[in-house]
């Protein structure tokens, strides 16, 4: 008793610390039953280059950010339920060794840690903790929706993939939300509500918005036949997904300033029955907030 009241007091200071982290930009992380299970930096393959960001595995979720100041300061604290995720295992890249692709519905990216065996780890690690949760939540959960596209890095590309168009100073590298393809402003002009990623309509290639035109025509083609006995259709059934030209959608990925990959530690609980606390960055053996 002594011990597990002990344990939930390091793992609540543990949560703390990273709250603390991300300051008031993050959001709060504490939670009933939630445990920190480990924590370590991982390089994230963004737009432009990898990017070292410091990753947190909980129990139910996998918080990432970018990195201020190592340790102390964090910043786009991002979530991701692990219900959610999927992974899948990658070959080694250019400039990404020890690789894996985390796939969720609103964002997929690759990532890379330092060393095969931390791969590994983190890969059992979140499968551990995704079946978890899944069998916590129940069997629904195990039916994922789409997963987002993986968007294809600026440096792949010198021209636009889908009209050759060669990319300047004047002609700037866009991404279509939907096949993560990069395309020109002319060739990405549609917008599409795409609801697994966002709210709001995102930038779409003209192929794909053909596609997402013609899907919507044969649904609406089926849901007319299927409710021939009910002609009166909700008003809300006939809205577009695929919109105009023009109209305002979320900005940019903003882009951080690289750092070098730090090596990454991991410690294993002397107590198997609760859960282990892994060590990626020694910055964090000990919570911000009892080193002040």
């Amino acid at each position: 008793m002594v011990d597990q009241t002990s344990f939930d007091q390091k793992n609540r200071e543990r949560i703390q610390a990273v709250e603390n982290c991300f300051g008031a930009s993050g959001r709060s992380l504490m939670e009933p039953g939630r445990v920190l299970v480990g924590e370590g930096r991982l390089l994230k393959l963004c737009r432009r280059r990898p990017q070292q960001k410091v990753f947190y595995l909980f129990n139910d979720i996998l918080v990432y950010g970018s990195i201020v100041l190592s340790g102390k300061w964090h910043k786009r604290q991002q979530i991701i339920p692990l219900e959610e995720v999927e992974q899948e295992d990658l070959e080694d890249g250019l400039g990404m060794a020890n690789q894996w692709l985390l796939r969720t519905p609103r964002k997929s990216f690759p990532v890379a840690a330092a060393s095969p065996e931390e791969k590994q780890a983190w890969m059992d690690h979140i499968e551990e903790r995704r079946l978890q949760q899944i069998a916590l939540l129940g069997q629904k959960s195990e039916k994922r929706g789409s997963f987002a596209a993986t968007w294809i890095p600026d440096s792949a590309s010198a021209i636009c993939m889908r009209c050759s168009e060669r990319f300047g100073v004047t002609q700037r590298r866009h991404h279509c939300r939907r096949c993560g393809f990069i395309v020109c402003n002319s060739c990405s002009k549609g917008r599409a509500l795409l609801e697994n990623i966002s709210s709001k309509p995102v930038r779409v290639c003209q192929l794909c918005t053909s596609t997402l035109q013609a899907e919507q025509q044969e649904s609406q083609a089926q849901s007319r036949s299927w409710s021939n006995c009910n002609w009166k259709q909700d008003s809300v059934e006939d809205k577009p997904n695929v919109l105009n030209d023009n109209v305002s959608t979320s900005d940019e990925e903003c882009e951080e300033l690289a750092e070098s990959h730090v090596p990454t530690e991991w410690a294993t609980s002397q107590d198997s029955s609760w859960s282990p606390y892994c060590y990626f960055n020694p910055d964090h053996t000990k919570p911000a907030s009892l080193t002040a």
